[in-house]
């Protein structure tokens, strides 16, 4: 944790706020801050500053924040996926927050398991929790946006034209295709199938929108991999 992201709801009164449980136990146990300490703090979809411990105590440490400068540039990508396995989308929502994503699209394919759509991990926004620790730890404070699309045709013909509309619209999948273009300087909307792909018909259907389809090389790579992988490669986007 680079910076610690406080919330209106730990706000007390005018730049003091007053952090619980999991933030308590990281200042004094990971930290160990210690009385007039200045630490790095950002407020939630808000700017970036510092903040004084002003008080510690037995289960709360209390600050006094100043925020000054603003987070930095997302990325301008749009990112949509394949609904991938709840242990696995842990890691891909806390990578691609911490790259700058800040518009993820979770879509039905022919090869998503439906037991994928009944985890908890989709309920209550319990999956905010990986995209704040990628947050916390490239020092940025926008929380990216996450939309469930669980019926695939309704989302590709009804929503995505309007998605993709002043960005350049890649699929990537395995195959004879053109290579995944190096340094494109617009924004993209990148889609990403599970493992193997997706169906021809899945194909077909994004290409009816827009997309052009382009591979990432020989291999096939894990869902993970490949969004860590292609999103590096636009790297003069990212601050």
């Amino acid at each position: 944790m680079n910076i610690v992201l406080l919330t209106q709801q730990e706000n007390i009164l005018g730049n003091r706020y007053i952090v619980y449980n999991d933030k308590f136990l990281h200042l004094k146990n990971t930290l160990k801050v210690c009385l007039h300490q200045i630490i790095s703090v950002g407020e939630l979809n808000g700017l970036i500053g510092h903040a004084e411990v002003t008080q510690i105590n037995d289960d709360s440490i209390e600050l006094s924040a100043d925020f000054n400068k603003k987070p930095p540039s997302p990325l301008p990508i749009k990112l949509i996926l394949a609904l991938p396995r709840p242990i696995m989308l842990k890691r891909i929502l806390r990578d691609v927050s911490m790259m700058g994503v800040k518009e993820i699209f979770l879509i039905n394919t022919n090869k998503v398991e439906k037991s994928f759509w009944q985890s908890n991990l989709l309920k209550d926004n319990d999956y905010e929790q990986y995209l704040i620790q990628g947050l916390e730890q490239c020092k940025d404070t926008i929380i990216p946006k996450v939309y469930i699309k669980n019926r695939f045709k309704p989302f590709v013909e009804d929503e995505l034209p309007d998605i993709i509309r002043g960005t350049k619209p890649l699929l990537a999948h395995p195959g004879d295709f053109p290579t995944f273009p190096q340094g494109v300087e617009v924004p993209l909307t990148l889609a990403i199938g599970p493992e193997g792909g997706f169906s021809n018909y899945e194909v077909e259907k994004f290409e009816e929108v827009g997309f052009d389809v382009v591979q990432c090389g020989a291999r096939i790579l894990r869902m993970e991999t490949a969004v860590v992988s292609l999103l590096s490669q636009h790297s003069s986007f990212l601050n």
